[in-house]
C-alpha cells in the first residue's frame, strides 16, 4: 500500500511560524503607536493563515481559555477599593453617566445590528463601550460573532486613541503623554495570580453557572482577591497580557472565511460612523457630569473616553488631570459593561433572527 504523502506544514512548524509572524507584527504595530498591538496582531495573522493557506492552524482550545483567564485576571486587578473610593460624593451622578453611557452603546448598537449582514446581539457588542478585549472573549459564547465584534471593537479603540492628543490639545489647550503607562507590581505574584485564579476561576464559574465563566470566573475571582488584599501588590506582567492577547487574536483570526470578511468589510463603514457617534455622546456624557459635579470638563471628559484605558491614564497623568478618578470611572464602567453582556445578550438574542454564520 503506497504511503499518504506526508503534510509539508506539520502542527510544530506552523504553530512555530504562527508565533513569529505574531510576535513581528506586534512589535511593528507597538512601534508605530497603535493601541491594543498584540492582539490586532493576532487576529491579522490568523485571517491571513486562514484565507491564504488550504488548512489553516488549529488552534488548541486550551491555549484560548488561558489567554482569556489571563485577560480576565488583568482586568480583575484593576477593581481596587482606592480606586473605587475615588469617587466619593461624585459617586451618583458618575453611576448615572456609566449606564447612560450603556444605553448609548445599546442605541448605536441596534442601530448597527439593523444591518442585513448583521444580528442585535453582534451589533451591540460590536460597539458596547468599554472592555474591549474582554468583549472579544465573551463575545461568540454569549451569540455574538466575535470576528465582526473583534473588529469594531479595535476600530473603537483606535478611534479614541488617536483623537486623544487631538481633543487635549485643540479643546483643553494641553499636551497628552506620549505613551501608555501600565501599572507597577510585583511580577512574580502576577504570574502567580494568573495561575491560581486562571485555574480556579472556570472551574467555580462553571458550578455557579456563570455565564462566559472563563473570562468572568477569574475577573471576579482576581477582583475579590485584589479588594481584599489578599492580591498585595501583584499585577499581571506585561509580557503574559499580550501573549494572552495575541492567543486571543490569533483564536478569531483562523475562524475568518472569505464570507465573513466580506461581512466585515460591507458593516464597517456603518460601524465607524456609529462610532463616531458613540465618542461624540460620550463626550457630551463627560461635559453633564462635569456640571452635576464641579470636576473639571477635562477631567470628567477623560473619566467618560470610551476606550484606551493606559492611553487615557497616560494622558491624564501629563496633562494634570486627576488620574484617580479617571481611572476610578473608566474601571466603574468597564465592570458595568462586561457584567451587563450576559444579561443584554439574552435580551437582543430575541430581537430578531439573524443571518446564517460562516
Amino acid at each position: 500500500m503506497p504511503r499518504p504523502p506526508r503534510d509539508r506544514r506539520a502542527p510544530v512548524p506552523h504553530a512555530l511560524a504562527l508565533a513569529a509572524a505574531t510576535a513581528a507584527a506586534t512589535l511593528l504595530l507597538a512601534r508605530a503607536g497603535l493601541p491594543s498591538p498584540a492582539l490586532f496582531a493576532g487576529l491579522a495573522v490568523g485571517l491571513l493563515d486562514a484565507l491564504c493557506l488550504p488548512r489553516p492552524f488549529p488552534l488548541p482550545a486550551r491555549l484560548g481559555t488561558a489567554g482569556q483567564a489571563a485577560v480576565g485576571v488583568t482586568i480583575g486587578t484593576l477593581v481596587q477599593l482606592s480606586t473605587l473610593a475615588a469617587l466619593g460624593e461624585h459617586w451618583l451622578p458618575v453611576l448615572l453617566v456609566t449606564l447612560a453611557t450603556l444605553l448609548l452603546s445599546l442605541g448605536t448598537g441596534w442601530v448597527l445590528g439593523r444591518h442585513r449582514d448583521l444580528d442585535a446581539v453582534t451589533g451591540a457588542f460590536a460597539l458596547v463601550a468599554g472592555g474591549a478585549s474582554g468583549l472579544v472573549v465573551i463575545a461568540r459564547q454569549l451569540g455574538a460573532d466575535e470576528r465582526v465584534v473583534a473588529v469594531v471593537q479595535y476600530v473603537r479603540v483606535l478611534l479614541v486613541v488617536l483623537s486623544l492628543p487631538v481633543v487635549l490639545n485643540v479643546v483643553f489647550g494641553v499636551r497628552a503623554a506620549g505613551g501608555a503607562a501600565a501599572p507597577a507590581g510585583d511580577p512574580w505574584a502576577g504570574v502567580l495570580l494568573v495561575v491560581v485564579c486562571g485555574l480556579a476561576g472556570p472551574w467555580l464559574g462553571r458550578r455557579a453557572h456563570l455565564p462566559a465563566h472563563t473570562l468572568l470566573g477569574p475577573l471576579l475571582l482576581a477582583a475579590v482577591a485584589s479588594l481584599t488584599g489578599l492580591s498585595g501588590a501583584a499585577v499581571v506582567p506585561d509580557a503574559v497580557q499580550q501573549v494572552a492577547y495575541a492567543l486571543i487574536g490569533l483564536q478569531i483570526g483562523l475562524r475568518f472565511t472569505p464570507a465573513s470578511l466580506l461581512t466585515v468589510a460591507r458593516v464597517l463603514p456603518a460601524a465607524v460612523a456609529l462610532v463616531v457617534v458613540g465618542v461624540l455622546g460620550s463626550a457630551g456624557l463627560g461635559v453633564l457630569l462635569s456640571r452635576a459635579t464641579g470636576l473639571p470638563e477635562l477631567d470628567t471628559y477623560l473619566a467618560t473616553t470610551p476606550g484606551g484605558l493606559y492611553a487615557v491614564l497616560a494622558a491624564a497623568v501629563g496633562s494634570g488631570a486627576d488620574a484617580t478618578f479617571v481611572l476610578s470611572v473608566q474601571v466603574l464602567r468597564l465592570l458595568v459593561m462586561l457584567l451587563a453582556a450576559p444579561a443584554l445578550a439574552g435580551l437582543l438574542a430575541r430581537a430578531r433572527p439573524g443571518p446564517d454564520r460562516d
